[in-house]
C-alpha cells in the first residue's frame, strides 16, 4: 500500500533487456535507503515494483512483460528521473490517499499552463471507458502522485501543482505527448461499479 506522497526521485543509471523482461538498476536517494531490503515492494511513477538487488544505493527491480505494457517504465531512458515511494507501514500518516501500486493506463501531456508559483497539466486518456472514473475533486495517483482531478473534459482532466509537488516530484519536468502512469481512485471505481450495476439490473 502507498500513500501517493512521493518521498525522492532517483535516477536510472542501468537497464537490462530480454525477452518482455526487464531489469532496471536506480541510484536511490539516500534518506530512502534507511531498512529498505530485497523484497521489499516501491512504488517506481507509481507502479508497485519488488527490490530484487541492493548495492549501495544503486537499487535494481525486474519489469515483466505486463508491467512493460501498461506503464511507461519501458520507455525509460539513461538518465530520466523516477517517483519513488517506499510501502506505506501501520501507524504512517496517509497524506494523499491510499494507492495500491496498480497502473491501469498512461496518459498522454496534452497542455501544459505555467504561472507563478502554480502549474496546470491537461493529460489525455486514450480510453474513454476509464474517464467515468476521472471525476471533478475526485482522487487520482499520476505517476505516484496523490493529486486531486481539477477539471474534466471529454478524455482529458486537469491537474493543479503546487511548488512542493513541482520540487519532489517529476511532473514539472514532463513535455508534451509524455506519458504518466495513471492509478484511479479504488473506491471511485467501486461506487461507480456498484451504481451501474444495480441501475442496469433496474431496468
Amino acid at each position: 500500500m502507498f500513500t501517493g506522497i512521493v518521498k525522492g526521485k532517483g535516477t536510472l543509471i542501468a537497464v537490462e533487456d530480454s525477452v518482455n523482461f526487464r531489469t532496471y538498476t536506480i541510484q536511490f536517494p539516500s534518506e530512502l535507503l534507511a531498512g529498505l531490503e530485497t523484497g521489499a515492494s516501491v512504488a517506481n511513477n507509481g507502479c508497485c515494483l519488488t527490490v530484487t538487488h541492493i548495492n549501495g544505493d544503486k537499487v535494481s527491480f525486474d519489469l515483466m512483460k505486463e508491467t512493460l505494457r501498461l506503464t511507461n517504465l519501458g520507455s525509460l531512458k539513461l538518465g530520466d528521473m523516477i517517483n519513488l515511494e517506499r510501502s506505506a507501514k501501520y501507524g504512517d500518516e496517509i497524506g494523499g490517499h491510499v494507492m495500491s501500486g496498480h497502473i491501469i493506463t498512461t496518459a498522454e501531456v496534452a497542455k501544459i499552463f505555467k504561472a507563478e508559483n502554480n502549474l496546470q497539466i491537461w493529460f489525455y486518456v486514450h480510453d474513454k471507458q476509464l474517464m467515468k472514473y476521472i471525476l471533478h475533486k475526485g482522487f487520482i495517483g499520476v505517476d505516484g502522485i496523490s493529486l486531486t482531478v481539477g477539471d474534466v473534459v471529454n478524455n482529458r482532466f486537469c491537474v493543479h501543482l503546487i511548488p512542493e509537488t513541482i520540487a519532489r516530484t517529476t511532473l514539472a519536468d514532463k513535455r508534451l505527448g509524455e506519458k504518466v502512469n495513471i492509478e484511479i481512485d479504488a473506491h471511485t471505481q467501486a461506487v461507480v461499479d456498484t451504481v451501474e450495476r444495480v441501475m442496469a439490473q433496474k431496468i
